[in-house]
């Protein structure tokens, strides 16, 4: 349950930042306003994660995984370059999560 939870953190965040990006720079306030509320929604899931399971690799997860969907979606909505050394550091991005999770304790 806890990874549910987890892993819906991370798709607030990212559509929080999403929506920081289609906010242009706060010239567009309701979707700042709605980028800001899906932050908060994402902080206070991540919170309820953090009661039982450890910072490191929760922070980990939430923040790797939510920069490789960022990368996905700037290059794939927002026309952002796709290239080959970006794919070995979104590569890097998940073996390093998939690593720091096999590391702990209890795997």
């Amino acid at each position: 349950m806890n990874w549910l939870v987890l892993y819906i953190a991370i798709a607030f965040e990212v559509a929080g930042t999403a929506a920081l990006k289609l906010s242009d720079g706060v010239q567009k306030p309701w979707i700042f306003a709605a980028s800001m509320a899906l932050y908060i929604i994402s902080l206070a899931l991540l919170s309820h994660t953090l009661k039982s399971m450890p910072l490191g690799i929760t922070y980990a997860i939430w923040s790797g995984v939510g920069t490789l969907l960022i990368v996905l979606i700037g290059i794939f909505w927002f026309g952002e370059t796709f290239t080959p050394l970006r794919v070995l550091f979104m590569a890097m991005i998940i073996i390093g999560a998939i690593g720091l999770n096999l590391s702990t304790s209890g795997h």
